[in-house]
């Protein structure tokens, strides 16, 4: 059937609406089933969580002597526990400054104010399940200081790479120094040097070809429907923002030297608990046991990573050859130490945010997000 001269092809105004309508009811179907795919995932992966913990902490404390452990967590000196407490709170302080150098190019925000997010962040890394504190930096930054979603990802992906860095370094020290053979913490390095190794030069080759990552994001854009190719640009953009500070000499060599300086200050507290314990073990075994807990932190443990620390630190200071009590008694606190006061300051600072459930909730998702948008090599 032919259409009259002048009559127009388009649907009518109602066809137009009942297309609309039913696009619209797709797309809610689809975000209603992605929510739910997001939740169920979340699920088992905490569960997966909790399960690895438990082993790790079967495999911590087997073969513990009760009365021991108890009488070696009786000789603490608790005045150079709060001394350690503080000198976490220093090293806290430096990784905010780290942060900073590293936000410069993308928004100067205070020290301060990135110390209270660094507080929550480890709070919610402490807490939640799937290292939500990164979500809940991400979250914050961009409502109170307008920075966008990506940009804040990307450097707090950089972050991770310095300190997988540092940890390596670390680790590497602390055997050369004290002459230690520990299958575990070479395993444990041999897993995670490669990676960190190709996510470091993937970040340095992006971040020092920005024209060549916007040329083949054009290219891409090219073959892209209009809107996901606009999409795609304006997340680029975001993404050699975020990387500046592995472009400026200066922000490079100062989140380096930041990044040093602050596991260095971790590790004093590491050493702080080894004196109030009376253990007579040098500089370099709390190197050793930053590196190897950190970088230990990738396994897909509980929040807080419970039962993984333990297992770390008791195998190394067994493996020096401290009697299994003395060494569980210290795995222990100093897990409390580092764990405690942050998680009370965190939760402080969070509250006086005015931050709800419903925010976490958008943390978590902003830190799937992130999980998705991260540069990986």
């Amino acid at each position: 059937m032919q259409a009259r001269p002048g009559a127009s092809l388009a649907p009518s105004i109602p066809a137009r609406a009942r297309l609309l309508s039913f696009a619209s009811v797709i797309a809610t179907d689809k975000l209603k089933r992605d929510r739910t795919m997001r939740t169920q995932n979340r699920r088992l992966a905490f569960i997966a969580g909790m399960v690895i913990s438990a082993v790790f902490l079967v495999l911590a404390f087997r073969g513990l002597q009760p009365d021991q452990f108890w009488a070696s967590l009786g000789d603490v000196d608790q005045p150079l526990l709060l001394g350690a407490a503080l000198v976490y709170f220093l090293a806290m302080l430096i990784i905010a400054w780290r942060w900073q150098i590293l936000l410069h190019s993308v928004k100067r925000v205070p020290l301060a104010a990135l110390f209270k997010l660094v507080a929550i962040g480890y709070m919610g890394n402490n807490v939640y399940p799937l290292r939500a504190g990164d979500g809940l930096r991400i979250v914050l930054l961009r409502r109170e200081h307008q920075v966008a979603l990506l940009r804040a990802t990307t450097v707090i992906a950089v972050e991770h790479l310095y300190n997988g860095t540092t940890m390596i370094v670390f680790i590497l020290l602390g055997l050369a120094a004290i002459d230690l053979e520990s299958p575990t913490v070479e395993a444990l390095v041999g897993l995670t040097m490669p990676l960190v190794s190709m996510a470091i030069v993937a970040a340095l080759f992006l971040a020092a070809k920005p024209a060549l990552l916007r040329r083949l994001v054009r290219w891409a854009v090219a073959i892209l429907p209009p809107a996901l190719g606009q999409a795609a640009q304006r997340l680029s953009e975001d993404v050699i923002a975020g990387l500046e500070g592995l472009r400026s000499s200066r922000h490079f060599l100062g989140a380096l030297l930041a990044s040093f300086l602050t596991w260095g200050v971790e590790a004093g507290t590491y050493w702080l608990v080894m004196f109030a314990f009376g253990l007579e073990l040098n500089y370099a075994v709390a190197l050793l046991l930053v590196g190897a807990v950190n970088l230990a932190g990738l396994i897909p443990a509980s929040p807080g990573q419970v039962g993984v620390n333990e297992f770390v630190v008791i195998t190394i200071l067994t493996a020096l050859g401290l009697p299994a009590a003395s060494a569980t008694a210290y795995a222990v606190v100093i897990h409390l130490v580092i764990w405690l006061p942050p998680t009370l300051l965190g939760f402080a600072f969070l509250l006086r945010h005015g931050f709800g459930l419903a925010d976490i909730r958008q943390a978590r998702d902003a830190q799937t997000q992130a999980s998705d948008l991260e540069p990986r090599a």
